[in-house]
């Protein structure tokens, strides 16, 4: 198995866990069109995904072809992007007309996922960018101030560009 084979299986996987699909499910919403044991065989680079079955695949998952591919760069291969925990103790000691809008947006994220552990909240690049254009700053600027209050590990740098 090459690394390029396991690059595109991670991709592939990347993607179905991201439409909250197992393989299973993948096998049941494509009326078994895509078999569990396939569509695994592929993630896990064990077997070769031809060129149209990937643009087939990538048709059933609603992606472009491109998504599926992985990032040439040796980097991206190999290291996984941080991380985004937001601390919910630390942001608890933020003061409210600071943090009520990242306590909103974090409540209403715990609220659809039923996670109420009030700890800690795993969040997306896309929700952190979301929290930058209501907060009416660049995702970088915003990282920084959340690292600032404690709510967000230094790690988190490495998610976006600053700016």
């Amino acid at each position: 198995m090459t690394d390029y084979a396991k690059a595109l299986g991670a991709r592939l996987r990347a993607i179905r866990q991201q439409q909250g699909l197992s393989l299973h499910g993948v096998e049941e919403k494509s009326q078994e069109r895509w078999k569990a044991v396939v569509v695994g065989s592929y993630e896990r680079g064990d077997r070769a995904v031809t060129v149209q079955k990937l643009a087939e695949l990538a048709d059933f998952y609603g992606v472009p072809v491109s998504e599926l591919l992985p990032d040439s760069s040796p980097a991206a291969a190999t290291e996984p992007p941080p991380r985004l925990v937001i601390d919910l103790e630390q942001l608890n000691q933020v003061p409210a007309e600071k943090a009520g809008p990242l306590a909103r947006y974090a409540q209403t994220i715990q609220s659809q996922r039923g996670d109420y552990n009030g700890r800690i909240l795993s969040i997306r690049q896309e929700d952190l960018r979301t929290l930058a254009v209501i907060y009416d700053q660049s995702p970088g600027a915003l990282t920084e101030q959340l690292i600032t209050w404690g709510v967000l590990n230094p790690e988190a740098r490495r998610a976006l560009p600053l700016d």
